[in-house]
């Protein structure tokens, strides 16, 4: 059994070409929940949706967000009622976040909510929130301190990032199952999905638990770089690490994760920095590692497994 941690569109293709080459009971997928926030009384969780509308085929192609063949009759019905129409939600994306404020209201978890929906969509895979507790993702920037999703989507990360901070991940415990997934006898290795290493994989490896579960481990762990050529496939990592004073390659990726990672698959692009990166211990991976069908992110999934299987 692998557990695949996931955050965002690199990540959830990922997760999905796992799904496409393992068994649902081969595979637990864990999701950073610290970009979640409440909206329009809402309760919205959004790599938990990107993970779960990708792995039930549904998915919007051309942002890797929200649903295909996406209405927006709500949003201009609310912008003509001078509502906040900066955070976009799709008329089909309404019926997730309803139901998931819905059951939260009436005292079901995050995780019970998220296996709900998942099942609604037909997905057998565990899909696994990090932790029920609530975790804040906070950017620091010149200006002060900004909620993800300001930074993110109301701003367009046009502030200078300076860190990052967790709010509430100190004191988190994982979801059920999480724990128990790292714990199980039959955990084979633990893939770095290609999400953002701040604010993606940051949140999920905030929580103690799992963070000492990967530091303890018995079995390899390897991450998938989301950097290719000196930029990121998506979202502002790059950027993120420039302003954090790091260039962005798969070798700062690698240091991110030095303690928690035995390897890391890079793409032929990037094939000059594995000297580098092999000198600190961690084992490289060198393949085509961008994802532009099905076929491809079936592909890179079993070949990240086999590396793992070499790594043991």
């Amino acid at each position: 059994m692998y557990i695949a941690l996931a955050g965002g569109v690199g990540g959830a293709k990922l997760a999905h070409g796992l799904s496409l080459v393992l068994h649902p009971e081969d595979l637990t997928i864990v999701v950073n929940t610290g970009d979640d926030f409440d909206h329009l009384g809402m309760r919205i969780c959004p790599d938990l949706d990107t993970v779960m509308y990708t792995l039930a085929g549904i998915a919007n192609p051309e942002t890797g967000w929200g649903v295909r063949d996406e209405t927006w009759n709500f949003m201009a019905a609310l912008e003509r009622q001078n509502g906040e129409t900066w955070f976009r939600l799709g008329d089909r994306d309404l019926q997730t976040h309803v139901s998931r404020s819905c059951g939260l209201s009436d005292g079901q978890s995050l995780s019970e909510v998220t296996a709900a929906l998942a099942a609604g969509h037909g997905i057998r895979h565990p899909i696994l929130p990090a932790s029920d507790d609530e975790i804040m993702t906070m950017v620091r920037t010149p200006e002060g301190k900004l909620p993800f999703q300001d930074y993110f989507v109301r701003l367009q990360c046009a502030p200078r990032v300076r860190s990052f901070d967790f709010v509430g991940a100190a004191h988190a415990v994982p979801a059920p199952g999480v724990a128990e997934a790292f714990a199980a006898a039959a955990h084979r290795g633990t893939v770095f999905c290609p999400s953002n290493p701040y604010v993606s994989m940051g949140p999920i490896l905030a929580v103690p638990a799992i963070r000492q579960a990967i530091e303890t481990r018995t079995r390899p762990c390897v991450a998938v770089s989301p950097i290719v050529g000196g930029v990121a496939l998506k979202g502002p990592a790059a950027k993120m690490m420039e302003e954090l004073g790091h260039a962005p390659s798969p070798v700062a990726i690698a240091e991110q994760y030095r303690g928690l990672i035995d390897g890391i698959v890079i793409d032929t692009a990037d094939a000059t920095c594995a000297d580098a990166i092999e000198k600190t211990g961690i084992r490289v991976l060198a393949t085509d590692a961008i994802m532009r069908s099905d076929a491809d992110r079936e592909r890179l999934a079993g070949e990240t497994l086999s590396f793992l299987t070499e790594l043991a």
